[in-house]
């Protein structure tokens, strides 16, 4: 039988026991879902799987997003994730839950490590559910019907900065139009309310100016930093984690330049957040 080990009180476990080279039964998809409900973030060590194992693994828990940047030749639904002295990491370096751009944001993400710094480079992940918690009475009444704007921003930073014209533009904006997405959203299975906005992705609050919006945005984006909800994963090559984007933001610290990183990430499909 696997085991679930706990990292912190709040959130994350260590999985033990199983093999992800072999496609695991029913009954191990089913506790394996439990188990990232429970922790929101769930890890494997030495699990050196292939980029199909890494897929099979990852489409027991749905359908899968194919990402509009980078993704891997001849396996289009694994994101390379690659810094080096070269392509240093900087975007990454923010807290965020995957793809809130989406109208329908990613269920989890799943993240394996192909090479890594000797040390360095880890990531830490926050339980939103905690952070909701320990908002005061007046701050969640306040926030409790709020609905959020959110836009692939970096993305559409980084054309201007390489010279995109407004056509090019236009047309990102076409595809990538913002979305609205509750404040406080609601976990699909567990029913626990969680905070779900983010740095990287919200942009602003629905019908709220923004000279009021962003000193609240900016309060509830700091709750994320508080210690008492957080783990830190210290990866090794083959260490896998899987994260409930539902649930909790990551931040992959950028301490190793120059040094190599390299990871490859399967991102499930997600429902509209309510």
């Amino acid at each position: 039988m696997p085991l679930a080990i706990p990292q912190t009180p709040t959130i994350g476990a260590e999985i033990q026991g199983l093999d992800l080279r072999q496609k695991i039964s029913a009954a191990n998809v089913d506790w394996l879902i439990e188990q990232l409900v429970r922790f929101k973030v769930i890890f494997f060590r030495d699990q050196n799987i292939d980029a199909e194992a890494h897929l099979r693994f990852a489409r027991e828990f749905g359908q899968l997003e194919t990402h509009p940047v980078n993704p891997k030749e001849n396996f289009p639904e694994l994101l390379v994730l690659h810094h080096h002295a070269d392509n240093p990491p900087s975007g990454t370096a923010v807290w965020h839950s995957d793809v809130t751009w989406r109208k329908s944001p990613s269920l989890g993400s799943i993240l394996i490590a192909r090479q890594v710094p000797t040390v360095g480079g880890d990531t830490l992940f926050a339980d939103m559910e905690a952070a909701y918690a320990y908002l005061d009475e007046k701050t969640r009444h306040e926030v409790s019907e709020l609905q959020a704007i959110h836009q692939f921003a970096p993305m559409r930073r980084h054309l201007i900065k390489s010279g995109a014209n407004a056509e090019r533009l236009a047309k990102f904006d076409s595809a990538y139009p913002p979305v609205l997405h509750p404040v406080v959203r609601t976990h699909p299975v567990s029913g626990r309310k969680s905070l779900y906005v983010n740095e990287l992705f919200t942009v602003g609050i629905k019908d709220v100016p923004q000279d009021r919006a962003r000193p609240l945005l900016t309060k509830l984006f700091a709750t994320a930093t508080r210690p008492e909800i957080q783990c830190r994963f210290r990866w090794q090559k083959h260490s896998i984690a899987f994260w409930d984007n539902r649930a909790c933001q990551h931040y992959a610290t950028a301490d190793y330049y120059p040094h190599e990183r390299l990871m490859e990430r399967a991102t499930i499909e997600g429902t509209p957040p309510y």
